[in-house]
């Protein structure tokens, strides 16, 4: 007889480090590592509880002290763009998309060093080499694309340049926009806009109801564009629910607010496999 038993992945806590977001605080993570012939089944299902995928591990935020980080999709079928949203489409007709594999190219990792040196030259990916731009793009053990943006050739290139690129994971629900990176001398295009909002299309097309954005941080500059999309969903005590108005949300820091890890770890649904 077959039964149903479920996968019982160890989780982990990483060492408490500067945060990224909010300046002043410090950041955890809780993660287990996503590997074998369950990771798909795994990953879509500790995506629908706030964790997000880096390379082969899952982690989801478990700051000692702050909640602020807040997972946050949007509903496809209830999405409206906004005026803004309908000009950045138009912006942008000239561009091409293309869907390919996982596989990390000389061209994309150019494009994504101009995008950090411009955007982020002293975060946490600063150093990063060609060989960690490979791993992080094709060191996945699930169903992931890598969605290109180009755009006509200007006097004296061939062929389409790259202005935009995302890597993207596909859910058994939705897509999960994992890292996107753009060229900075088209700042005016609006191109992380574009890559949301194709994202929205692209998922509408597949009949996926959610495109996953990561995370939510009120009060972070950074995080505050994704506030901008309609029917934009969080994860917050423990369920999903309708963001409603952003500034509802803070960013409090009380050292209440976040439980013990191993009851966090206990609430944590996990999927059954057959054996």
């Amino acid at each position: 007889m077959r039964h149903s038993l479920p996968l019982t992945p160890q989780f982990y806590v990483t060492a408490p480090q500067p945060c990224p977001y909010l300046p002043g605080r410090m950041e955890r993570k809780l993660f287990t590592a996503l590997q074998g012939e369950h990771a798909q089944k795994l990953n879509d299902t500790l995506s629908k509880q706030g964790f997000r995928r880096s390379q082969n591990v899952l982690y989801r935020p478990s700051c000692a002290e702050c909640s602020a980080c807040l997972s946050a999709r949007i509903r496809v079928a209830d999405f409206q763009p906004s005026r803004t949203q309908k000009r950045i489409l138009k912006r942008v007709n000239h561009l091409r998309r293309n869907a390919t594999s996982p596989w990390a190219t000389e061209d994309q990792f150019a494009l994504f060093r101009r995008y950090l040196d411009h955007r982020h030259a002293d975060g946490g990916m600063a150093d990063m080499d060609i060989f960690e731009f490979a791993a992080m793009i094709e060191e996945t053990p699930i169903k992931s694309r890598v969605i290109e943006y180009t755009r006509p050739p200007q006097e004296g290139e061939g062929g389409r340049p790259l202005v935009a690129v995302c890597l993207t994971d596909v859910f058994d629900d939705g897509l999960s926009m994992v890292y996107s990176f753009y060229d900075p001398d088209y700042t005016h295009l609006s191109l992380g806009t574009h890559v949301i909002l194709d994202h929205i299309a692209i998922a509408r097309e597949a009949g996926l109801p959610y495109v996953y954005l990561g995370y939510w941080v009120p009060g972070s500059r950074k995080m505050g564009y994704k506030a901008g999309f309609s029917a934009l969903e969080i994860y917050k005590g423990g369920e999903w629910v309708p963001v409603g108005d952003a500034a509802d949300h803070g960013a409090d820091l009380h050292p209440l607010s976040v439980d013990p890890i191993a009851e966090q770890v206990a609430r944590i649904s996990l999927p059954d496999t057959r054996l």
